[in-house]
């Protein structure tokens, strides 16, 4: 054979096979690396690990058998002869070079390791270090633990030299939310406000001044009128990362709530507050002081309500825009339909009011005390009524909720179908205190939610044109909140228009007298100006003081109330001095008779009853004396006419006797009255007053006759 040339000596030559270590994290991708490679094919489930996989020689190219291990175990680090680092490239983890054993070379190696930082943007820093001459041991772990609590990543393109979108955006809203007169410039005062709340220490004035003079030497127009503008306080951010001290931007953002992918944590945004049943949250003094600054801030033309630019300017702060196109046919807006100062107030107070806070105003919140404590005395301190509008579809519940914001039906029906709101919120004054009352439309069903049922006070609505309207109310008052102590108002709505019978058992006015109700509340919103607001005013009084409007049905319930016990109290005197001849045959002190005796042979009782006689009966000596020419002078029907008055008063006494305790009628009694401690006291008074005189007067009449 003819000898040839002899072919270059290959590096395959010298290796019999090829040993490849796959390695890194959980979940980055290892086993499917293989798979693919074997079935040419994303597998769709993948193992926990693969087996080891041998390539035969023949199909690779370099005619080497190929041995392919996803990584289990330290032994396998020994056994190959190269190892793949595998990472995901959406949860890249920062790495540091180490060069260790410097102490046994003279030259450094950071001139062949620096372009490889440079190249690679996952590589945090390069050290050298030597264990056995302690060089930058601490520095190595000062390093990675940097690395990990403030990485550069996601603050910084060292290619770009420049910082990233997402950390302008989050240090640009940072500087609009500490520039508190919205001019554009962190004055001294702003600025030290700032360093207080991210770093607990504010800033010298010569270390102000400072900081603007090394503003100044770079850029032109860092800082304006001495404060520092947004150009100004993101190229002190850039300075910063770029001389290696991540950690002060890192501590800026995580005090205004990011993470470490410039997100608002959820902690941030919705931070958890346990709020008891029957408990509210309400805003505090000092949130109203803040959202009127912020108003005024952003209210640039001080025209008193924010235009659509004004408003986005306002929420650049913001995540996200929170409010709905919704938002103007729930709060009060001014003619062009943009919303008032008292609308500001308003919308932010419902959102506080339903829970769905931002998280600036978390810690401005109250929670208010449960509202048994408040039945219990008799006095609210909340500032937030909800009222939950309940009638048929078409009944005029949307009427009765836009008549709360002013608006009658010709502004009414400009509202867009899908800028219609199911809320309503404004301010409403009672006894002169300024309360807020929330209107919320409760979709027509069959039966209502627990959601839907939880509320202060119930607008029941419907339509005086439309017959059927009435049964819905009627239905839904009964199965929820006839033996409820929620207070009930029934609204006859579309007054303006013919009012028909409608098709129910009883007449509205008949079914509100038999439940104790107060009688419907006829109402209109077509009207030329802003509809009447006597019912909003109504509802609210109802939702301040439910006790006073709802004795009869509070005295069902367990729990009576001090004045629903008075009340019961008066009856059983009146019943005891009425029918005296009855006799107890026990003495349990627990029966109605024995509670009426003890007190009746009360002293206290008996000395007031002796003054009352007293006055009584010489009231009606002189009162005889003028009677005695008249009674002789009339004829003997005239007297009867006055007995059978006398017997009429008697009789009026005992009505009701039979349905229950005897309720005095009060409705012309001040408020004040029905507070004061003592009014039930002279209620008492006027009672017997009354019973004694009433006898008197008709044993007079009959000894005269």
């Amino acid at each position: 054979m003819r000898a040839g040339r002899a072919r270059p000596l290959r590096a395959a030559d010298m290796k019999k096979d090829v040993r490849i270590l796959l390695v890194g994290e959980p979940r980055v991708g290892k086993t499917s690396l293989i798979m693919s490679l074997v079935s040419e094919e994303f597998p769709e489930e993948v193992p926990p690990r693969a087996e080891e996989i041998t390539i035969p020689a023949d199909v690779t190219p370099e005619r080497v058998p190929t041995h392919i291990v996803d990584y289990s175990g330290s032994a396998y680090l020994l056994w190959a002869n190269v190892i793949c680092i595998v990472y995901a490239v959406n949860n890249k983890l920062p790495l540091i070079l180490v060069g260790n054993k410097s102490d046994l070379v003279e030259y450094s190696s950071m001139e062949t390791i620096l372009p490889i930082m440079n190249q690679y943007t996952e590589i945090e820093t390069c050290v050298e270090c030597s264990a056995k001459n302690l060089k930058n041991i601490s520095e190595l772990f000062y390093y990675a633990q940097k690395a990990v609590l403030h990485p550069t990543g996601p603050l910084y393109c060292p290619e770009e030299k420049e910082m990233k979108p997402a950390c302008i955006k989050a240090l640009t809203r940072i500087f609009k939310i500490s520039d508190q007169d919205n001019d554009g410039t962190l004055n001294d005062a702003e600025l030290n406000f700032f360093q207080r709340i991210c770093f607990n220490t504010p800033l010298a004035p010569q270390a102000l001044e400072d900081v603007k003079n090394v503003v100044r030497k770079h850029i032109s127009d860092g800082v304006a009128d001495s404060g520092l503008t947004l150009k100004g306080f993101l190229f002190l951010h850039t300075l910063f990362i770029q001389r290696g001290r991540h950690e002060t931007t890192w501590t800026v953002l995580r005090r205004f709530g990011y993470d470490d992918d410039l997100d608002l944590t959820p902690e941030y945004l919705f931070p958890l507050l346990k709020i008891p049943p029957d408990c509210t949250t309400e805003l505090n003094h000092h949130a109203y002081l803040f959202l009127q600054s912020t108003f005024d801030k952003h209210d640039l033309d001080r025209d008193c309500a924010l235009s659509p630019d004004e408003l986005k300017d306002l929420f650049k702060v913001f995540p996200y825009i929170p409010w709905g196109p919704d938002v103007n046919n729930t709060v009060c807006t001014n003619e062009r339909g943009w919303i008032t100062y008292q609308g500001f107030l308003s919308q932010w107070t419902v959102t506080a009011r339903l829970k769905l806070w931002y998280v600036t105003f978390i810690i401005l919140q109250v929670l208010t005390r449960d509202k048994k404590i408040d039945l219990q005395k008799k006095q609210t301190q909340r500032n937030v009524f909800r009222c939950n509008v309940i009638g048929m579809k078409n009944c005029g519940k949307t009427g009765v909720l836009q008549a709360l914001l002013g608006r009658n039906l010709m502004r009414q029906k400009k509202i867009r179908d899908d800028h219609k709101s199911y809320y309503a919120i404004n301010t409403v004054y009672v006894y002169g205190q300024e309360k807020y009352l929330l209107l919320h439309d409760i979709s027509e069903s069959e039966f209502l939610t627990e959601a839907e049922i939880l509320c202060d006070v119930v607008c029941l609505v419907y339509d005086v044109s439309n017959p059927k309207s009435f049964e819905y109310c009627a239905r839904i008052f009964k199965q929820h909140f006839m033996d409820s102590r929620i207070p009930c108002l029934i609204v006859a709505a579309k007054s303006d228009l013919h009012e028909v019978k409608q098709e129910y058992s009883i007449s509205p006015a008949d079914f509100c007298r038999k439940h104790k109700m107060p009688p419907p509340q006829a109402f209109t919103c077509n009207t030329a100006d802003a509809p009447s607001k006597d019912i909003f005013v109504k509802l609210t009084t109802m939702a301040m003081y439910p006790e006073d409007h709802y004795r009869d049905r509070l005295s069902r319930d367990t729990g009576n109330t001090d004045r629903i016990e008075n009340l019961r109290k008066v009856w059983v005197f009146l019943k005891t001095a009425f029918h005296a001849r009855l006799r107890c045959m026990c003495t349990c002190n627990r029966c109605t008779f024995c509670i009426c005796q003890n007190f009746l042979n009360s002293d206290l009782l008996q000395s007031v009853k002796n003054k009352i006689f007293s006055a009584v009966l010489n009231r009606l000596r002189a009162r005889v004396a003028e009677w005695g020419a008249t009674l002789l002078a009339d004829d003997e029907g005239s007297i009867t006419h006055q007995v059978h008055a006398v017997h009429s008063v008697e009789d009026s006494i005992f009505m009701e006797s039979s349905h229950g305790p005897l309720f005095l009628e009060a409705r012309h009694v001040t408020q004040a009255d029905l507070k004061s401690s003592t009014f039930w006291l002279r209620a008492s008074f006027g009672a017997t007053v009354f019973a004694v005189l009433g006898f008197a007067m008709y044993k007079a009449l009959l000894k005269q006759r």
